[in-house]
């Protein structure tokens, strides 16, 4: 069975060596020191590796079933969320109006990182949860926010989002799902919603749905939708629970992977539900709910990653099999273990030198995040919706790689499901789907993204890159290396940019023909940016005298890894946007 061990001094290493956060003038950083943050994260990794990962296998193979209207979770799944209740998990950045710890998102994100790797499927219960109390938080009445809030907040009721429909997913604007207002102020909602992660379980005394739907006088496509909350049991005016509401599950989904979520059809047949937010801007108050579930799954993305890679490492350097062929490495066995072969050697340091650098772009962006809320620096609120839809698309999409990477060290092996490895793999394969598709994601960043503010934000991240290669630039240990491959590939996304500036207006095809190669090409560019800073704060230690000489040269020499291997993409990425719209739309539909 698959083992997991948070790894907390690469989370120590970005969050103080490289983004230095008790030097931040962020309101709520300058109390993370370096033994805070560790304990918080040393205590997340004990629960993870005793409690968690144990039970991942058991989701897996159990599964969840629907008995009599209500879902029953694995065995040993309601006994760790407790925990997780308990040990105030769930609450870490929360709002102490409402019981919250008030640590920032970025906490939030690293013990995130460390939950994810270790049970993706049981850690959705709550990290949905999350999302809905952000919704709520920021669209709610006071009255909504005190009714409801304190008890997401500690996950005695968790939470969901409804969006998807039988007949529309990316396109909301097809949706049935009615909201009828009645004398009270309520709506009666009506309609099916599919694909409801956490929908219905048995883990918590409420379930809180927040639903969208159409009410009268909204008018066609999206503009005519609002939010509504939905309780799976109506809370009475003393904040005790009422009567069941009218909604109920249809089934639950057969999925590839994530079994031990449930993952439900939601029927609503006139449930009781109270607007959250301005009628028929439900898109609004939703996409606070979504812009952060977007970056979760990014978490997602390389938290699996990390989790199968630890596994691929341990079995590469136990498993014997072959000879080096430069001289025998394991004298005293009958075969050197897999990890002295070359080809072996570039699947583990592909794997590892994406992982390190996913982690430190994710703390960034979630860095970005604490700002904007924070301190309401505008620039900080674009840039991280700019990179919102990269760290969702790009870091789904390598970490699904690097799953199967993994799984492919242990050979036949890494196919049985005795070893669980595959377990990884279909788990991941979710994150590049739910959250907005990654070909939707590419959509947001080229169509819209890009051009937010006059280009304002784009800008401003290109400025960033050519400043810090400016400002080191006499150091020659990081020129050849780092800043050199940087340099080219910042210039082939800046000229993948103006490719669709010269040619996206008259010919749209054009640029969205390119926007995944784009959202790709992007997300190299940057990883090499964190590579780079990475590489200057490894530098900056060993230059100080650090004691763990070691890891701060496995920095260096992993980012030079990535430089050299991962780096050159962009180039090939830029070649394929600049062939532009012909070879992707020159095939008839009819000739398919």
């Amino acid at each position: 069975m698959p083992s997991y061990t948070a790894p907390v001094k690469d989370m120590q290493f970005v969050l103080h060596d490289v983004l230095q956060i008790t030097g931040s003038d962020i309101p709520g950083y300058a109390d993370l020191d370096a033994g805070f943050t560790a304990a918080v994260l040393e205590e997340a990794g004990k629960l993870a590796t005793d409690v968690l990962a144990p039970l991942n296998a058991v989701g897996d193979r159990e599964g969840c079933r629907l008995e009599n209207g209500v879902v029953r979770t694995p065995a040993g799944f309601k006994a760790a969320f407790d925990q997780l209740r308990e040990g105030g998990w769930t609450a870490l950045d929360c709002d102490p109006e409402y019981g919250g710890q008030g640590l920032p998102y970025l906490m939030g994100t690293a013990v995130g990182e460390i939950l994810v790797s270790a049970n993706m499927a049981l850690n959705m219960y709550q990290g949905l949860t999350h999302g809905a109390y952000s919704a709520i938080h920021a669209h709610g009445t006071a009255e909504q926010k005190a009714t409801y809030l304190p008890k997401m907040v500690s996950c005695d009721w968790t939470g969901t989002m409804n969006l998807t429909e039988p007949h529309c997913g990316t396109d909301l604007g097809l949706m049935r799902t009615k909201a009828e207002p009645q004398a009270d102020g309520s709506y009666k909602i009506t309609g099916q919603k599919i694909f409801i992660s956490a929908g219905e379980h048995d883990m918590a005394e409420n379930i809180i749905h927040l639903v969208l739907a159409k009410a009268p006088g909204g008018g066609e496509g999206t503009k005519g939708i609002s939010l509504f909350i939905v309780p799976k049991f109506l809370v009475n005016a003393d904040g005790s629970l009422g009567q069941r509401n009218a909604l109920s599950v249809g089934k639950i989904e057969e999925k590839m992977g994530i079994h031990g979520n449930a993952t439900c059809v939601m029927n609503y047949d006139g449930a009781t539900g109270y607007l959250l937010g301005d009628l028929h801007k439900g898109m609004r108050a939703m996409f606070t709910m979504m812009n952060e579930a977007r970056i979760g799954v990014g978490v997602q993305g390389y938290a699996v990653a990390e989790a199968a890679y630890q596994n691929a490492l341990a079995y590469a350097k136990d498993r014997l099999q072959g000879r080096d062929v430069t001289g025998v490495k394991n004298p005293e066995g009958p075969a050197d273990p897999l990890i002295v072969h070359p080809d072996i050697r570039r699947n583990l340091m592909d794997q590892k030198s994406f992982v390190e650098g996913a982690r430190a772009f994710t703390f960034w962006g979630a860095s970005l995040i604490d700002r904007a809320h924070r301190t309401g620096d505008a620039s900080a609120e674009g840039l991280i919706s700019l990179l919102t839809p990269v760290i969702k698309g790009f870091q789904t999409d390598k970490g699904f790689d690097v799953a199967v990477a993994a799984q492919q060290v242990y050979g036949g092996h890494g196919y049985i499901e005795e070893w669980g490895m595959s377990q990884f793999a279909r788990d991941a394969r979710i994150a590049m789907i739910y959250e907005g598709a990654n070909g939707i994601q590419a959509l947001d960043l080229v169509a819209r993204k890009l051009a937010a503010d006059g280009g304002k934000h784009v800008m401003a991240f290109f400025e960033m890159v050519k400043t810090f290669l400016k400002e080191n630039e006499g150091d020659a240990r990081l020129k050849a290396g780092f800043l050199d491959p940087l340099k080219a590939a910042s210039k082939a996304m800046q000229g993948a940019g103006m490719y669709f500036m010269q040619n996206g207006m008259k010919n749209p095809n054009a640029a969205l023909s390119g926007s995944y190669d784009f959202m790709h090409l992007m997300g190299h560019v940057c990883l090499g940016l964190m590579w780079a800073k990475m590489a200057k704060a490894a530098y900056a230690a060993l230059d100080a005298g650090a004691a763990d000489r070691d890891f701060y040269e496995a920095k260096i020499a992993t980012g030079r890894y990535y430089m050299a291997r991962q780096l050159p993409a962009c180039a090939m990425h830029l070649a394929r946007i600049e062939s532009g719209a012909d070879p992707v739309m020159a095939l008839r539909a009819e000739a398919f």
